[in-house]
């Protein structure tokens, strides 16, 4: 395993046609800073480009997927080809899952949504914690925490602390499969290996015609969230949220 690196990646599948990608940076439990969001692009950019990949996987590893933006940024992360963390804004023509053991919050949950399909252990739990931060969800989840759970489920998390484990997930749609604890990563690998059966030229076709309708939908979506974001940065709670987080107490706001 390369120390230097925040992300592992490695082929698999009958003929290495299945990119894994493990996010590592286990002390910070996996938050995403600049070089993680660089490295996760560029693992995109061979998904998308390589000859004959066919399906990525992100993961993040045994023990949590991740925590969202590395609490010493005041942004998060962007690449110019994938937006966010390098995956959140990305066209893609090949799928990628999500292989979630733990918990997923704040960008770490986005980052799950803006995967194709999603699998999540028993012991995998969601959570959008940012306004308990002082800070707004900014990587998509306002619009597709809605579409991918229920409006009203997606409100609790957002404006709570309140967390969903993988069933409920899998419940309002957001989870594809619910693997046993441990093995959300070969439950990932056997799906993927279900998507190279089909027709590759079908799989992009089909992948580039939704992720189109997606981005006209969320074009509106996307200025909204920054104008929320925008009023939440003008604002004290911010520097109030994030010293609360560090100090391990309840923000005085």
């Amino acid at each position: 395993m390369d120390t230097s690196r925040r992300l592992q990646v490695s082929r698999t599948g009958q003929d290495g046609e299945i990119l894994v990608m493990t996010m590592d940076r286990p002390r910070q439990r996996n938050a995403v800073d600049q070089q993680l969001a660089d490295e996760i692009d560029a693992a995109m950019t061979e998904l998308e480009t390589a000859p004959g990949l066919r399906v990525g996987i992100l993961t993040g590893g045994p023990d949590f997927f991740c925590a969202g933006t590395d609490l010493s940024l005041t942004t998060s992360p962007v690449s110019a080809a994938g937006g966010e963390y390098g995956v959140i804004r990305r066209a893609r023509t090949r799928p990628l899952i999500a292989a979630v053991e733990g918990f997923a919050l704040g960008g770490g949950m986005e980052i799950a949504l803006a995967c194709d399909l999603v699998v999540a252990a028993e012991s995998a739990s969601f959570g959008l914690p940012e306004a308990q931060r002082g800070v707004v969800a900014v990587c998509g989840a306002l619009f597709r925490g809605p579409e991918k759970l229920s409006p009203n489920t997606a409100l609790e998390l957002l404006l709570t602390n309140t967390r969903i484990d993988a069933d409920r997930a899998h419940a309002l749609g957001m989870v594809n499969r619910v693997a046993p604890s441990g093995q959300a990563l070969e439950w990932a690998v056997q799906f993927a290996e279900e998507i190279v059966l089909s027709s590759p030229q079908a799989v992009a076709g089909t992948l580039h015609a939704v992720n189109a309708e997606r981005a006209r939908r969320e074009a509106a979506a996307w200025a909204h969230t920054e104008l929320a974001n925008l009023h939440a940065a003008a604002s004290t709670d911010r520097a109030e949220g994030v010293t609360a987080f560090f100090e391990k107490r309840q923000p005085r706001w």
